[in-house]
C-alpha cells in the first residue's frame, strides 16, 4: 500500500474561538498510522479563520475516514471538509 497526503479544512463555530485550543485538539485527535504534516491558518471573512490540516495516511480502505471522524468531534468546530487528496510517490 502507498500513502496519500490529504488536506482537511476545519471551520470554527465563530471568530471568537481560541484557535490554539483547536490546534491542540487536532494534535490529540490524530489516529495511529497518521502523520500530522501541518496546520495552517486561512483567513475567510470578518475575522473568521479556517484551519487547513495536512496529514499523511496509508492508502488503505477507509483512507481519511478515521481522522475526519475524530476532527468532526472537536469542540468549537462547525464543519470539516476534505479539500485535497494526493498519492505520494
Amino acid at each position: 500500500m502507498g500513502e496519500v497526503v490529504a488536506t482537511i479544512k476545519l471551520m470554527p463555530e465563530s471568530p471568537e474561538i481560541d484557535l490554539a485550543k483547536v490546534k491542540a485538539g487536532i494534535k490529540n485527535s490524530i489516529p495511529e498510522n497518521t502523520e500530522l504534516h501541518s496546520i495552517e491558518e486561512e483567513p475567510i471573512a470578518f475575522g473568521l479563520v479556517a484551519l487547513n490540516v495536512t496529514v499523511v495516511v496509508d492508502d488503505a480502505e477507509g483512507g481519511t475516514e478515521k481522522i475526519e471522524e475524530n476532527l468532526s468531534k472537536l469542540e468549537d468546530v462547525a464543519s470539516i471538509e476534505v479539500v485535497d487528496v494526493r498519492r505520494l510517490m
